[in-house]
């Protein structure tokens, strides 16, 4: 999962969600949750961009320094900021990585990939759609299914996605995003290939924890 030959590593973190306190906490706002974190631990603070239709912030320095990008559009046209933001700061798709909440997935893993489809995520898909293509890294950050059976499955897919996590569920939500903050290090240091094989392998460890029934 390495780079294309002569790009420039990571330079832009973006955390998919939906703008407001209404959604503020929602599992589908989790990308917006790993980057406050992020922000916060390193001392930097997200300020309006309205010509990249987001939130910015930048940490880290030289070669380390990120920019932290939350699109205000909410998650349906998220694509728009992000192709602001590739054309403001010159970058190639390659050279990003977008922080997804992944209903497929149980909540304490993550899934690292530097290219693919929408996969059902309308933040997703409006990104391939602004981008004119796939070839972009996403980590897939797990929020869990909110139930076995399909047909329910898809009528409380909604609800579930705005909801908010139970409160036995935040020990496994703290330990996820801090696997976050190390994997973004990790990618920076050592490439998303090398990153990868770290991430893909992640289950929180008190995700063993949780009572083996549907959420949401």
């Amino acid at each position: 999962m390495a780079g294309p030959e002569g790009i420039a590593p990571l330079q832009l973190l973006v955390g998919l969600g939906n703008p407001g306190d209404k959604y503020a906490g929602t599992r589908h706002n989790v990308g917006f949750m790993a980057l406050e974190r992020l922000a916060a631990q390193a001392g930097g603070s997200f300020k309006q961009q309205s010509k990249l239709h987001g939130l910015l912030a930048e940490v880290g320095v030289g070669a380390r320094r990120l920019r932290l990008l939350m699109p205000q559009t909410f998650m349906n046209d998220s694509g728009r900021s992000i192709r602001a933001a590739l054309d403001w700061f010159d970058l190639e798709p390659a050279q990003m990585l977008v922080l997804v909440d992944d209903m497929d997935l149980p909540l304490g893993r993550l899934r690292l990939r530097t290219s693919g489809g929408a996969g059902g995520h309308n933040g997703l898909r409006s990104t391939i759609a602004h981008l004119g293509g796939q070839e972009f890294p996403r980590l897939r950050i797990g929020i869990g299914a909110p139930a076995l059976n399909p047909v329910e499955r898809k009528q409380r897919t909604v609800g579930h996605v705005l909801g908010r996590f139970a409160p036995a569920e935040q020990p496994v939500l703290d330990q996820v995003l801090e696997e976050v903050l190390q994997g973004v290090d990790l990618i920076q240091r050592l490439g998303f290939e090398r990153a990868g094989n770290r991430l893909n392998g992640f289950v929180a460890p008190a995700a063993a924890k949780l009572v083996e029934a549907p959420l949401g």
